[in-house]
């Protein structure tokens, strides 16, 4: 695991979007196509929007995935990712090929069985993802699951988690908030080649600390970031607050 440190949100999501542009290059190059998982909600906007913008990717080669989406909500509703995603990034970039997680779907179980026959059917070459205020990795709350190999999973959202939502503004009320959400496991994120993960904002600073100063635990779900051998941390100085200072000493866009 790799921690990069930048002064501000914007040239965080610069640097990570050049980063991800040349995995995405380097994967088409060698292989014909870039599999590919998407992260959503406000910690990524700045990221993908740079990404959208960078030259030279051949995005008719890109196969997306995506990690969650909460069950019952229609993709209509501002809070949908598969709104966010489309918006986002598919329709900017041309993405053609991709597959929605349908959350909405009378039997998710059932509906869910094509999205994860898609996903198993090749190696993923890259992952992004972002770190939750309660230290989640996708929708896998505290304590999450490190032991299913099950691609997807219907996992409860916990109240911190819903609360997030609420707060960054996608619900108006915390009873609007979906109890239930489709999931990417913590075991699928891993199997992931390469993974990049952009966490900006102070809101962020205890999750942080809590997943990459401590151990690897199921209570704090995205510490098992630790553990996978291509992972790369995009923090900005407000996201880092907390960490000790013997990783908070790097200069700025260098390894920490």
């Amino acid at each position: 695991m790799i921690l990069r440190l930048f002064d501000d949100t914007a040239s965080l999501a610069r640097a990570a979007a050049e980063h991800a542009a040349g995995a995405i290059q380097k994967a088409i190059a060698e292989g014909g196509c870039c599999r590919l998982v998407l992260a959503t909600g406000n910690s990524q906007l700045g990221f993908l929007d740079a990404l959208t913008k960078m030259e030279g990717i051949d995005w008719s080669r890109v196969e997306a995935f995506h990690l969650d989406e909460y069950v019952g909500l229609p993709i209509t509703h501002p809070a949908s990712f598969r709104k966010f995603l489309l918006e986002r990034i598919i329709q900017k970039a041309g993405i053609v090929k991709y597959h929605l997680v349908p959350g909405d779907a009378a039997d998710v179980t059932l509906a869910m069985r094509e999205v994860c026959r898609q996903l198993r059917s090749a190696p993923i070459d890259l992952a992004f993802v972002g770190i939750g205020e309660n230290g989640h990795i996708a929708f896998n709350d505290p304590p999450a699951d490190f032991e299913t190999e099950e691609p997807y999973i219907v996992v409860e959202l916990d109240e911190a988690c819903r609360r997030q939502q609420v707060g960054e503004g996608w619900f108006a009320d915390f009873s609007e908030v979906p109890r239930r959400a489709v999931s990417m496991t913590v075991r699928q994120i891993l199997k992931a080649k390469e993974i990049i993960a952009v966490v900006p904002d102070l809101r962020k600073a205890h999750a942080v600390k809590m997943c990459l100063e401590g151990d690897v635990r199921p209570t704090a779900p995205a510490s098992i970031l630790q553990t996978h051998a291509n992972a790369t941390i995009y923090l900005d100085r407000d996201s880092a607050s907390l960490l000790s200072r013997a990783l908070r000493k790097g200069v700025s866009g260098q390894p920490i």
